[in-house]
């Protein structure tokens, strides 16, 4: 079983994909888009297509304190959206501190600094983060 994880931010949308077995995340791709419009819903979807997904896991922007905001209200509209164009079911994972956590990862690396400095590169890697909390409760629920 493999799922898609997407990190929706305002400027690019992080992507990450599970391995078949449904066990570990790995960075995929960044999708580009502009500020204020639609979200880049027909690249995700090619996306999940080609890799034959089953689920899809959408980091869930909550402010601090765990309140939804109006950016958390988009995100699972855009969720909800993505999952009926896909028939798929879409699972939302609270994405507090994944893009710090990711700036950490990717400058642990051992990259060069001007890869570890790529914006695409963390989002990509946010959207692991996210994939991989997901897999890892979803394995300790069973």
């Amino acid at each position: 079983m493999r799922a898609l994880g997407v990190d929706f931010g305002e400027v690019r949308v992080g992507l990450a994909l599970s391995d078949e077995t449904g066990t570990i995340a790995s960075p995929l791709a960044t999708i580009r888009r502009r500020r204020g419009k639609r979200a880049p819903l027909i690249r995700i979807e090619e996306a999940a297509r080609h890799h034959g997904v089953s689920a899809l896991v959408v980091g869930l922007p909550l402010e601090l304190s765990g309140e939804e905001s109006e950016w958390s209200r988009q995100v699972r509209e855009i969720a909800r959206e993505l999952g009926n164009r896909l028939d798929l079911p879409v699972h939302l994972v609270d994405e507090r501190m994944s893009s710090v956590q990711a700036k950490r990862a990717v400058r642990g690396a051992g990259l060069p600094r001007e890869k570890r400095e790529e914006r695409e590169r963390v989002d990509s890697a946010a959207a692991a983060l996210i994939l991989q909390r997901w897999l890892d409760r979803r394995e300790n629920d069973r």
